[in-house]
Formats: structure tokens, sequence, C-alpha cells
């Protein structure tokens, strides 16, 4: 079948477009109730039915080749493991219901994100879950015309569709890696935030500013460091709080990656972690367990978010409400290698090597 277009008796053509509208539902909806698809309420299919009897529709015969049951899984970027994790938890539940996944990666570039959205156009997708990825208003416009179910993963801002979004405890994570280093005995903690245009960074930046007033302390803007979530930025951003007067004793970078790197940087100058700087992540990506030392992070459950967001845009896709418009999905401290109470005496930090 062609999304679209049916065959009617003698009240003349009608598109299934047209069919969607009158019975207040989606294109994909029509679509599965056509194919005898389970996965629709009995009063959307008996709505449905009674409208394709009404003008006569007569299925087309479905042209090689044909697939049916597709999801849209859209990433600005797919180069870090983060992604991975979405991923696994989005192919679990997709498998489990007979689902297909197609991933894309839009860069952040309006002509990847056009292209995207014509190869949707011409698959008839049954649902799109973008992760951490902002579409310019032209094409929200667009896809809301589609009909197409939408769920939005940790959102980069507030969502332009009014689409569920699922998303981690960010602030309460931050919150809870400041306290753990101030529970320590730790004083001079560093920050290697995120990019600040992110819902997630500015909310772990926050629960660290708010762990820090909870123990009596003024923020420092100069113990803040940007990053990018990547472990060059996680180096540099070390580097650059090692370069101060009085370095911190410990620091918590805002995703694991960045940790990675900031290790790095510590081994180049000849510091130990935990022995010269306490260090916890967020994120708990499975190759922390393995770093030197295991690293102390915020397990952000990226997993079972993907899990949640296919649910989700199922629900949708079957007309049936998500269970909350917003859900945020519970951190947890990680206590591995990484932090230790900081030591009476340190060694003054060697130079950032020079190139």
């Amino acid at each position: 079948m062609t999304a679209g277009e049916a065959d009617a008796g003698p009240r003349g053509r009608v598109t299934i477009t047209e069919i969607a509208r009158q019975a207040g539902v989606s294109v994909p909806t029509v679509s599965r109730v056509v194919n005898g698809r389970s996965d629709v309420s009995p009063r959307t299919r008996a709505r449905v039915e009674g409208l394709l009897q009404q003008y006569g529709y007569r299925k087309r015969p479905a042209a090689p080749g044909t697939r049916a049951a597709l999801l849209d899984l859209v990433f600005n970027d797919l180069d870090s493991p983060w992604a991975v994790e979405i991923i696994r938890g989005v192919e679990e539940v997709a498998h489990a219901e007979g689902v297909g996944t197609v991933v894309s990666a839009i860069h952040g570039r309006s002509g990847d994100a056009r292209e995207w959205m014509r190869n949707l156009r011409a698959r008839a997708s049954d649902g799109v879950i973008l992760v951490t990825s902002g579409l310019d208003p032209v094409l929200h416009d667009e896809l809301r015309a589609l009909g197409v179910p939408l769920v939005v993963v940790d959102p980069a801002g507030s969502p332009a569709l009014d689409a569920p979004t699922i998303g981690a405890a960010n602030w309460s994570g931050g919150l809870a890696a400041t306290e753990h280093l101030l529970s320590l005995g730790h004083r001079r903690i560093g920050l290697i935030a995120g990019p600040p245009r992110l819902l997630c960074s500015r909310a772990r930046f926050d629960g660290y500013r708010a762990a820090l007033e909870g123990a009596g302390l003024t923020l420092d803007e100069s113990l803040v460091v940007p990053g990018d979530f990547h472990p060059e930025s996680g180096f540099a951003g070390c580097d650059k709080l090692l370069d101060l007067p009085e370095p911190p004793t410990a620091v918590f970078a805002a995703s694991d990656q960045m940790a990675l790197g900031a290790i790095e940087a510590l081994r180049r100058r000849g510091l130990r972690v935990p022995e010269d700087m306490s260090l916890v992540g967020f994120d708990d990506l499975p190759e922390v367990r393995w770093s030197a030392p295991p690293l102390t992070t915020i397990r952000q459950p990226l997993a079972d978010m993907g899990k949640l967001a296919v649910r989700t845009v199922l629900k949708l896709a079957r007309d049936e409400r998500p269970d909350a418009p917003r859900v945020e999905l519970g951190t947890e401290l990680v206590v591995r290698s990484s932090t230790a109470p900081p030591t009476s005496h340190r060694e003054t930090p060697a130079p950032s090597p020079r190139h």
C-alpha cells in the first residue's frame, strides 16, 4: 500500500490522509488498521474501519520490498559511546515488538535534516525518536503535518513540538557527584562543564552549584571550565584547572568521556588519580569500569531511556496517551577508585606540556 492513497467506491477517490483526518488519528494508524495490525485500540479500529467501508476502500497489493513497522531514531551525532547505549536500549524493545529501526545523524546541519525528512516521508515511518537533536521550525511543521508520533530523548532545549520527553535526573546527579567529593573533605572542586546550550549541561552545573552552596561555599568561577562532552575538552579543561595558582583537589567532569580526558592530562604531568586529584564523571559508560583507575561516576540510565522512548512512541502510534508528558529517570552515584580524601601535602603540578 502506498501511504496517502486509497481506492474508493462510487463516492470517488479519497486519500489515506483524509481518512486519518476524519477519524482524528495519524496516517500510520490508518495504515496499521488496513494491514490488520493488532496494536490499535478497539475504539479507534472501529472508527477507521467504518470510514474505510464508507469510502469503499480496497487495499492495494504491497509493492515488492515494502517494509512495515519502522521507527526513526535520530541523533545529532553518533561519535560517542553514549549514543551506542541509547541505541542498545531502543533496539532491545523494538526487536521484541517486531519493529525495525532506522538510525540517522543530522550533525546539526539543516541540509542533513532536510534529507532525513525526505527519507522519512518515503518510508512512511511509524514514529520518530529524536535524541538531543533540534529541528528548525519548518521541519517541525512538516513532521506535524505527516502525523508521525514523536518522542524526544534528553532534549537539547524546550521541544518546539508538543511531544513527550524522556531524560535523566541531571540536577540531582550533579548534586550527588559534588556532595560525594565534599563528604571526602574536598573544598576546592573544579567543574568541567558540558555545552551550555543543552538542558542536561545546565542542570548538572546547577546541581554542582547547589551542593557547594549547601556546604556554605561560594562558587568560584575560575574553577568552572567549558567542555563539549568529548575527551579532548576534558583534557584541555583539566590542563586549565591545573594551571591555576591554586588548583582544585577534585574535579567533577560532566561526562565520562571528559573525565577520561582529564585522567590523561593528569598522567602527562606525572600526577595520579586519586592521590593528587579526585575525579567524578557522569554517564557510567561501560569502559570507565576498566579505566586506570576505575572511575567514580553518576550512572545515567541511557539504555532504559531508549527502551522507554520506544514504548512511548508505540503507545502514541496506537493513539494512547503517554503515562506522562515529561519523564525523568533516576541517576545514581557509583563509587569506584578515582575518589579519595585530599592529601595534606601535594606536589606542585608540573607545567602544561607545550608543543
